[in-house]
């Protein structure tokens, strides 16, 4: 799906209303009704089942204020609600003053705040609540939040330490965090930091995008009546979301008389001597994520644990360097004779930065016609001369750098790689003509040609050592099982699937205890909800 700017939002708003007969005042009901429902859910998710301070619905004079007395309507059954109104009951205007009047109507508790000094007088009641909905600004805003407004977004953050205190047990964005910029533009503090972001219609390109757009928390987007045909027709942008529309079209069903030559014989390239738990993950991921054949060839010397931690894996022994990496002596007929039958190299995990296994890894990326996922050491032996990487014979070369590996191929810093994410990975996917799968809260997957897909499955979970080596098996397994006519698609899958692996294993427990095992067994049931999911809408 199209990622929309906040001006092609409203003309999207604008065409549902001409084109379809849907009015502003039914869009913004069901928003706010379909807002409060996932608000809902996930209330009863955190087990907040008593909520002794109540619900807290900040409300601005605009729209988005509109759509938090909507959510504040329909959320009464979930606890008791309570609205505070940036302003006075007069400035409000059209929908947004006729859903007022609705919430008023009902004897709903309303809280005024038209300067700093009234937030001043309802601040202790507001930032007590159990549960803070931010209706204040909407994706229409510019500029820099100030007055009463700014000094409420100010308080929440210090209150909820960034969303990383135990209370507020959540804040809740109604179709943007207050604050961050639509459009992608860096933002400008106070912007509001939400534990989770339900938007309508389509994702804003800000959401996914921004340097700020981690202050959206998760992200869900809704659908209030708009034709997902009317996106693709008004978004002029290249910025794209990962989401289950965009794996429709691919067979996700197993044949019945599918046999494991279908779905892939993975390579994978891994481990060294106190590392060789990266070979095992990434092998395990690759099963787990459904290759027909994996074969894991890693040092002799580690080969017995990395064997012994899966039956359904074949090995391979790696002649060893003193240091215990991969040797130089392993280049030729032997590697070659390895990689025969062979529908994906994954190579990298675990690898150390030894002289000699970088020279190994060079020679291999060089002359491998096979497609090539490349991950962790495998990325480093090609730091400051990335641009090496178009001296290759394979027509497929994947990388997947985090943001530190990144500025290493570069050559340049994290800071300079995070400015524009966007522009780093599609100016490099076309420079290196390679796939690139730059990691972060929201991974972007670039195609050489300027295709990108933004990713925004996943969690705090991923952040464990092991979860990049995942990720490499996970993809070597799309790969065999999907291939290479649409290498963006496969590998975007497989992309999302790890992060919903995660979100996965992270049920009924804390993130923190979350590790790259839990996900990596957690993949097959990722797949199945995001069949069923596709299954749904039809």
């Amino acid at each position: 799906m199209k990622a929309l700017t906040a001006a092609e939002m409203r003309e999207v708003d604008r065409l549902t209303t001409e084109r379809h007969g849907i009015s502003s005042i039914q869009l913004m009901e069901t928003a706010g009704t379909q807002a409060a429902q996932a608000f809902a859910a996930l209330i009863r998710d955190a087990g907040l089942t008593e909520l002794r301070h109540g619900i807290c619905v900040l409300c601005g004079k605009g729209n988005n204020g509109g759509d938090g007395f909507v959510v504040a309507r329909h959320l009464r059954s979930a606890g008791n609600v309570f609205v505070v109104l940036f302003g006075r009951e007069e400035e409000l205007k059209g929908d947004a003053a006729a859903n007022f009047g609705r919430w008023r109507e009902l004897g709903g508790e309303v809280l005024f705040a038209a300067d700093e000094a009234g937030w001043e007088c309802v601040s202790s009641k507001a930032l007590g609540a159990d549960v803070i909905v931010d209706a204040m600004f909407g994706t229409g805003f510019h500029g820099v939040a100030s007055g009463a407004i700014g000094r409420a977004i100010r308080d929440v953050n210090v209150r909820s330490k960034s969303a990383t205190a135990v209370s507020p047990a959540l804040i809740l964005a109604v179709d943007t965090p207050s604050g961050l910029p639509a459009d992608g533009e860096a933002g400008e503090e106070p912007i509001l930091k939400a534990h989770h972001t339900v938007t309508f219609t389509a994702p804003k390109v800000g959401q996914l995008i921004s340097r700020n757009s981690a202050a959206a928390g998760s992200l869900r987007v809704v659908n209030i009546g708009s034709p997902v045909s009317l996106v693709e027709e008004i978004g002029k942008g290249t910025v794209r979301w990962s989401e289950p529309d965009e794996f429709a079209d691919m067979p996700l069903v197993r044949k019945s008389d599918g046999h494991k030559g279908l779905y892939g014989n993975i390579l994978i390239v891994a481990g060294s001597t106190g590392k060789s738990g990266a070979a095992v993950m990434a092998g395990s991921a690759a099963l787990w994520a459904g290759a027909g054949l994996v074969t894991v060839a890693t040092l002799d010397v580690v080969l017995p644990i990395v064997a012994g931690a899966h039956p359904e894996y074949m090995t391979e022994p790696l002649a060893t360097t003193s240091e215990g990496t991969i040797a130089r002596s392993n280049l030729g007929q032997r590697f070659t004779e390895m990689e025969k039958g062979r529908t994906v190299l994954a190579l990298g995990p675990g690898l150390g930065r030894n002289e000699e296994t970088q020279e190994f890894v060079h020679s291999v990326v060089k002359r491998c016609e096979l497609p090539i996922i490349l991950d962790a050491d495998g990325l480093n032996a090609f730091a400051g001369r990335a641009d090496e990487f178009r001296d290759r014979k394979s027509k497929f070369l994947a990388i997947t750098p985090h943001p530190g590996e990144m500025a290493r191929l570069l050559g340049s810093s994290v800071k300079d790689v995070e400015a524009d994410r966007v522009k780093t990975a599609t100016d490099t996917a076309k420079r290196w003509n390679a796939h690139v799968i730059l990691k972060g809260s929201h991974t972007i997957v670039a195609a050489p040609d300027g295709r990108m897909l933004v990713n925004t499955t996943g969690n705090a979970g991923l952040s464990k050592g092991g979860s990049g080596d995942v990720l490499t098996g996970v993809l070597a397994a799309m790969t065999g099982q999907f291939k290479t006519d649409d290498w963006l698609q496969t590998l975007a899958l497989g992309v999302y699937l790890h992060g919903a692996a995660a979100e996965v294993a992270s049920r009924g427990t804390d993130l923190s205890g979350v590790v790259a095992s839990d996900v990596v067994r957690s993949v097959p049931q990722a797949r199945r909800e995001l069949l069923q999911e596709l299954q749904r809408r039809g």
